[in-house]
């Protein structure tokens, strides 16, 4: 059962309260009016059983701030986000086309008039290409894997949204209900890159784009999964045309419900450009 407020409400799961944010406003609101009060990770048997309180997604206080600083640290060593790491993972997109050797013709189009002869895909070229970054961007939103956040709780007495909530109060942020937030997208229900362009055809940033969630908790690895989503999309429609099996007429998209969502399996053609 759960008691409404809006945006924000509680969901009792058994004996257990728990809150729920909702919409993209409730969410925005929510993780970064009280950032550091809202960064905590409810701990149960199951993830004491997995982590042993340990690791940057389920420890709190001190240690996690020391874990994602090690993180973000060993990750800019590692060349996240400079042009080092970006050639390894252009060499990996080009080993995938050799080894397969649209699924949009706008994006192909697009991608061959401004690139040209050339074989490599820089992350860099996204600001050249805003129909392929739209494209790349709207597949985020339509099929979001996860729906739900990772469970947070409150660090301390604090204030949510003008409500009043208790310290180690856990709560859910729902992602999914931002991406289809029928406040912020023209048509939350259907596949539109329209969603991330200007009337000239330009890439524009949505504020409502949070797949990566929000907030101190929000994913370590954004920018590299960026980079690898760019290139590596990019790279694959440059060199195939993917089309489906004679005799398919379309694919079964509904998601299965799990730890993610996703469709199921099914195959594609691709096909040599």
């Amino acid at each position: 059962m759960s008691k409404l407020h809006g945006n924000i409400f509680t969901l009792w799961l058994a004996n257990v309260p728990v809150i729920v944010l909702q919409g993209y406003q409730a969410v925005k609101e929510g993780m970064t009016a009280h950032a550091e009060e809202v960064a905590g990770r409810p701990q149960n048997l199951a993830f004491e059983i997995l982590t042993h309180g340990r690791g940057v997604m389920f420890s709190n206080g001190h240690l996690w701030k020391q874990q994602r600083r090690f993180g973000l640290v060993t990750m800019r060593k590692m060349g996240v986000g400079k042009k080092d790491q970006e050639c390894q993972i252009q060499e990996e997109a080009c080993h995938l086309v050799e080894y397969l050797r649209g699924t949009n013709e706008k994006v192909q189009k697009e991608l061959d008039a401004v690139l040209g002869s050339s074989n490599v895909v820089c992350y860099m070229d996204r600001k050249r290409l805003p129909y392929t970054n739209a494209v790349i961007h709207e597949i985020q939103r339509f099929s979001n894997i996860v729906l739900i956040a990772l469970p947070r709780k409150t660090m301390k007495d604090t204030e949510l949204l003008g409500y009043p909530i208790p310290k180690v109060q856990a709560f859910l942020v729902n992602i999914d209900s931002v991406l289809s937030d029928p406040e912020k997208w023209e048509t939350p229900d259907q596949f539109n890159p329209g969603h991330f362009l200007d009337k000239d055809g330009n890439f524009v940033h949505r504020e409502a784009f949070l797949p990566f969630s929000i907030g101190s908790r929000v994913c370590m690895g954004e920018l590299l999964a960026r980079l690898e989503l760019f290139i590596v999309f990019s790279t694959l429609l440059r060199a195939f045309k993917f089309t489906l099996p004679d005799g398919v007429k379309e694919v079964n998209t509904k998601f299965v419900f799990g730890s993610i969502m996703k469709p199921p399996p099914f195959q594609l053609c691709a096909v040599p450009r």
